[in-house]
């Protein structure tokens, strides 16, 4: 049986462009060469597609791609060759990668791909519209308020500790990795965190802190997931929320737990929460959802990620493998679903025969 050729996309016009070449790297170090087929498919951060000879040299370096656009017979090619590709795992994470840009050009050319299509992956990429999707279904999250660029001058300190507290934060709709967020602890520091998460999105959410228990559960599925024990992110002291540089850039800045240390009550309603809030946002095949445990037992979600990150420190690979799946084997059974799921969707008819 011929190998499948599978491409690999990383990179991307997105401030997280450097965490998804270590997760791409991952993935291409684990991914089973036996049945498999690698095409390194780079994005360089001015939004260029390149077809790549290594993860290790500068994606512009490649050959660039160009695209038939011909859903019936979908091609790739890199300069004047063609390129086949069985399916794409798209290890982009943030802007044009995982809020369903790159997942909509993929569905229009009829290409296979790993993840959440267009509307689970932009419902969970925008914060706002996570709450209010997950709000409106009754499951716990925090308080928040949300302004666009446009809203600047309505936006008033006071008014703002009286409806979330203080401290609160303050992020960008739209990004990841914690990218443009800021702890807010007194006024001084207000109008300098609001211009960081403006520099990053035109909408932002300020919502209020939640001092409690950092937890993650991991899922991987569609029609019977499998739901991780939850992992916890215990932080250095040096830190007063799991920021950029603590997640990243510090190895001291933080250790994981697996599974967490919480009465079997509480870690039943996490993985019941996370699951919850996976099909409510009509997520795919992955997802790792964000929650936050508070000292009385109190559970709110956070946010779902549709593209979590495979790098060495990454919560997602590490919670599956606690479930007894190794990270080869993980990515083998992505790459099946999403070849299962494209089968799937191609047998519905788009032709109607009608008297028009």
């Amino acid at each position: 049986m011929a190998k499948k050729n599978i491409g690999v996309l990383f990179g991307g016009k997105s401030v997280e462009h450097d965490v998804s070449v270590l997760s791409a790297k991952n993935i291409i170090q684990n991914i089973d060469r036996d049945n498999y087929m690698v095409s390194l498919l780079g994005i360089d951060k001015k939004g260029k597609w390149y077809l790549c000879e290594s993860i290790d040299i500068p994606i512009n370096s490649g050959v660039p791609l160009t695209i038939n656009l011909d859903a019936t017979n979908p091609m790739i090619f890199a300069g004047d060759k063609e390129l086949k590709i069985d399916a794409i795992f798209p290890i982009l994470h943030g802007t044009d990668g995982e809020d369903g840009s790159v997942q909509g050009l993929l569905k229009t050319l009829n290409i296979a791909y790993v993840g959440s299509g267009v509307i689970g992956s932009a419902a969970a990429m925008d914060k706002l519209i996570t709450k209010r999707v997950l709000q409106s279904a009754g499951l716990p999250v925090a308080d928040f308020l949300a302004y666009s660029f446009y809203e600047q001058e309505d936006i008033h300190y006071p008014e703002v500790v009286e409806k979330v507290g203080l401290p609160f934060i303050i992020k960008p709709v739209n990004l990841g990795s914690s990218v443009g967020v800021t702890k807010v602890t007194k006024e001084e520091e207000f109008k300098e965190a609001l211009d960081i998460a403006f520099n990053y999105d035109t909408v932002i959410l300020i919502e209020e802190f939640v001092a409690g228990r950092e937890v993650e559960c991991a899922i991987m599925g569609n029609e019977d997931p499998v739901v991780s024990v939850a992992g916890e992110i215990v932080l250095s002291k040096t830190y007063d929320f799991y920021s950029f540089t603590a997640k990243y850039e510090d190895p001291d800045s933080a250790h994981i737990t697996i599974p967490a240390d919480m009465p079997e009550s509480i870690h039943n309603r996490v993985k019941e929460l996370s699951l919850k809030s996976y099909q409510l946002l009509n997520c795919l095949d992955l997802a790792r959802v964000d929650l936050f445990v508070k000292e009385n037992g109190d559970i709110y979600v956070n946010e779902i990620n549709t593209l979590p990150g495979f790098t060495n420190i990454s919560m997602y690979p590490s919670l599956i493998q606690n479930e007894g799946i190794g990270y080869s084997e993980l990515i083998t059974r992505l790459i099946e679903m999403a070849l299962k799921r494209h089968a799937q969707s191609n047998r519905i008819s788009t032709d109607y025969a009608s008297n028009l």
